[in-house]
């Protein structure tokens, strides 16, 4: 691994778990999909976690097994892969691990927003070449997509509900005949055996711009679920704190595991609108309250303590960063939060140093 490797602020899969697959490589004995690095169980086992010879290899996903292998055994069809959820779900997280499984690279992305074009999706084109020569494959400025193509991997498409219908139909030319037209130069660069593609979309953004229903016929879906268990949703944010923690260098303690387990259980109360033995009707506050949220409420508060505080993470590092994370709307939100800790919080003999700090700064 180079010095700007391990300077870089988050590595990608393949760099960071780069010990992880050659494991599973010099151990994978199941045949593999053209141009794949690892078989279809191998990348199974390098997301579900397990062993490869006597290397541990670590969950990347928790969740229901037969989800990942749903998207996995999709990818080495000629249908793209569709993940769907709400915030937090993991989706992008899936997205980049399958793609440095399979492809060895996750870099040939595409973020979606309103403002995607067609050419991010396609091609673009160096202006300058083409005003001083004309259309010529030099000119040509290669979308991950068409670089996807070529190479026989894998190509990500964040957040495809969020680009807007028009530009959503370009793709159907590449899923469905896997071939991207350049007319300009009377030419096409077909794909290559290998090349696939992963999209992700929230479920928040129903409505926003909603697939064609031609679009749809070419993404086989998988729905990813919010975790099914309190303690599978620690044991989610447990793990991303502690890779994350360790990336940012962050001088403190591991968070004890009864605070992360509190924290957890406030935004899975607020998330479903009830206390988790079900007695007590809650309002749920404006915001998604998903795992991805509790985990930066976990990072924040251990750089309170680190640089503020005693080093290891207190409630009044819990409650300053959480407050800000349930309550976005400072009037609405406000009112349900401080609700929630006199109904609930307040009752809980164990939580009563957690709500007087949550109080303190409410």
């Amino acid at each position: 691994m180079t010095n700007t490797q391990t300077n870089v602020l988050r590595q990608h899969a393949e760099q960071q778990y780069a010990h992880e697959l050659a494991a599973l490589a010099k151990h994978d004995t199941r045949p593999k999909p053209p141009r794949w690095n690892l078989s279809p169980s191998a990348v199974l086992t390098y997301l579900m976690g397990g062993k490869a010879g006597d290397t541990d290899i670590t969950p990347k996903y928790i969740g229901e097994r037969r989800l990942m292998e749903i998207a996995v055994a999709t990818l080495a069809t000629d249908r793209a892969l569709l993940l769907i959820g709400v915030p937090g779900t993991a989706k992008s997280w899936v997205s980049e691990h399958l793609a440095a499984a399979i492809s060895g690279d996750s870099t040939l992305l595409i973020q979606g927003t309103a403002g995607t074009g067609e050419e991010a999706i396609r091609y673009g084109w160096n202006y300058a070449r083409l005003l001083a020569e004309g259309p010529s494959e030099a000119a040509l400025v290669e979308s991950p997509i068409m670089n996807a193509m070529r190479g026989g991997k894998i190509a990500r498409l964040e957040e495809l509900t969020r680009v807007q219908s028009d530009v959503q139909d370009t793709l159907i030319t590449v899923l469905s005949e896997k071939t991207l037209p350049v007319p300009e130069l009377n030419t096409e660069v077909q794909a290559v055996r290998g090349f696939n593609m992963i999209a992700t979309a929230n479920n928040r953004d129903k409505g926003v711009n909603d697939l064609s229903s031609a679009l749809k016929r070419r993404f086989n879906t998988v729905v990813l679920p919010v975790p099914d268990s309190l303690e599978d949703e620690v044991n989610i944010v447990v793990s991303r704190v502690g890779s994350l923690a360790k990336a940012l260098e962050i001088p403190a303690a591991p968070p004890a595991l009864e605070e992360v387990r509190r924290i957890v259980t406030v935004f899975r109360e607020l998330r479903a609108g009830q206390t988790e033995d079900g007695k007590t009707k809650l309002k749920s506050p404006s915001g998604t309250m998903s795992t991805a949220e509790a985990i930066s409420v976990v990072n924040q508060g251990l750089s309170l303590a680190a640089h503020f505080g005693s080093g290891e993470l207190s409630a009044q590092d819990t409650a300053a960063s959480l407050v800000g994370a349930v309550i976005k709307d400072p009037v609405q939100d406000g009112v349900i939060w401080r609700e929630y800790l006199e109904t609930v919080a307040k009752k809980r003999d164990d939580w009563k140093e957690f709500y007087k700090a949550c109080r303190a700064v409410s």
